[in-house]
């Protein structure tokens, strides 16, 4: 019979199918198209490190972030995610080994007097002492399989991780430039309400002085106010900005607040290297290959469903009528052997699970090929929005100038009484409109770097991953 076992192992063995993962290949530009006159900086300083947010060189910006990893409960959240999943890849690699129980149990007994073959209706007491052993030999790769499929999978909850923690840095930065250029807006706002008001002034002067007609004073007015309450709406963006910048570094909004500091430093350079790098720098392609590992090894599980399987199994101790009579010698007992499960039909049940298995590969693989597109037209888009925004900015300072020019012949124009309030009031709003346009479009060169950071991966790499033992 041992024989005959051993001979039936392996020649399963033999027909079990192995495969060893490889990852799915994808298609890699050789360049970024908005990018194409990168080189590689010799040496490599420039490179993103983890902290990216420190390439900003924004001392406020930095406090922030660094609350956000101690604070920030999605980041805690998320944690615990990975947590829970790395230990499923440990209880599915203990099952690797033996498994040893020790069951002790005491009774008394009353038999059936009118029981099948029974010769006493006495009442006896029985004191069992049993160890018990179990091994699953792992023969055809299912349970390797199944600590593969768990393993990898912590390894996806921990690049998923990574994602969140990246992204909620990246909202956090987002966030604080555009309140640093709501300053920027609020002192512009502020500055242009004085200045409204002293024309205000003059206005009535020279009514007063029968220069000026009476809807020169009501156009005055009306653009004064009408700044004011554009100055009050700036206040309410800020507020909100700042309570949901809060939430993000784990505050309570009521005792968090960021100091008004105008946005003025231009965004910094970034080092963005060529697309090939994605693959290792983004945390979210990390572990969509990681579900693709974790898929691939599940269909190896289903696989294996289709042959036997071997437990080794002992058991053994003392039973006796009392507990002072265990360790006398014929009270001892034990029992080995192995035995094998072959399930001989099951209706088409395994042929499903490992179609469905195959299914759930072919999901993950077009997945990761998918957030690899992703992860390059991210980069483009921004890429080329720094590329169109910094032109942008450029017009856009011409057109400040000329309509800070526009604005001073105006007023020249009408305090020699050349001309009406009416063209004052066109220069100024044209003034305060071309000022506000270039905050915004500093707000959105800022803003569009952090989302290249963030597009970039932030610095990670994909050898940061934990080590799972398999």
């Amino acid at each position: 019979m041992k024989r005959v076992l051993v001979c039936f192992a392996v020649i399963s063995t033999a027909c079990a199918p192995k495969s060893k993962y490889v990852a799915p290949t994808v298609d890699v530009a050789p360049a970024f198209r908005e990018n194409a006159n990168w080189k590689m900086p010799e040496p490599r300083d420039a490179e993103i490190r983890g902290r990216w947010w420190e390439l900003f060189d924004d001392p406020q910006l930095n406090d922030i972030e660094t609350r956000v990893d101690v604070s920030n409960q999605s980041i805690r959240a998320s944690e615990a995610q990975f947590a829970q999943a790395r230990a499923l890849a440990h209880g599915a690699r203990a099952n690797l080994g033996p498994q040893i129980a020790l069951t002790p149990s005491i009774a008394i007994v009353q038999p059936s007097g009118n029981r099948a073959a029974s010769s006493f209706h006495d009442v006896y007491g029985d004191f069992l002492l049993p160890v018990s052993v179990s091994y699953e030999a792992d023969v055809w790769g299912r349970l390797h399989g199944i600590l593969e499929a768990n393993r990898t999978a912590a390894q996806a909850s921990a690049a998923d991780l990574e994602s969140a923690r990246l992204s909620i840095h990246a909202e956090v930065a987002v966030d604080y430039f555009t309140l640093r250029g709501l300053d920027s807006e609020q002192a512009l706002l502020d500055t242009t309400v004085a200045a409204f008001e002293r024309a205000r002034e003059l206005t009535e002067n020279r009514f007063r002085g029968g220069i000026a007609s009476q809807a020169d004073v009501a156009l005055a007015e009306t653009q004064l106010e009408t700044t004011r309450a554009q100055a009050v709406d700036v206040r309410s963006a800020r507020a909100a900005l700042e309570h949901a910048i809060a939430v993000l570094a784990g505050q309570p909004a009521s005792t968090f607040a960021i100091p008004a500091s105008p946005l003025t430093a231009a965004p910094p350079p970034v080092p963005v290297g060529v697309p090939s790098s994605l693959l290792e720098r983004r945390p979210d392609i990390a572990a969509a290959e990681r579900r693709v590992a974790s898929a691939s090894a599940q269909v190896g599980v289903a696989t294996s469903a289709f042959y036997p399987i071997l437990t080794l199994s002992a058991a053994g101790g003392f039973e006796a009528s009392s507990i002072g009579a265990w360790f006398a010698g014929a009270s001892g007992f034990w029992t080995a052997g192995p035995s094998l499960v072959v399930n001989l039909f099951d209706n088409g049940r395994r042929k499903a699970v490992k179609e469905q298995a195959v299914a759930q590969y072919d999901l993950a693989t077009a997945s990761y090929r998918q957030s690899v597109l992703v992860a390059f037209r991210e980069v483009e888009d921004q890429l080329s929005a720094l590329r169109v925004l910094d032109e942008e900015a450029s017009v856009q300072d011409r057109a400040v100038a000329a309509s800070e020019r526009s604005m001073t012949l105006a007023n020249n124009r009408y305090r020699g009484g050349v001309t009406s309030y009416l063209e004052v009031l066109a220069t100024q709003s044209a003034a305060l409109n071309n000022q506000r346009a270039a905050v915004n479009i500093l707000i959105r060169r800022m803003n569009a770097t952090v989302l290249l950071l963030q597009g970039l991966g932030g610095g990670w790499n994909v050898a940061a991953l934990p080590v799972i033992p398999n």
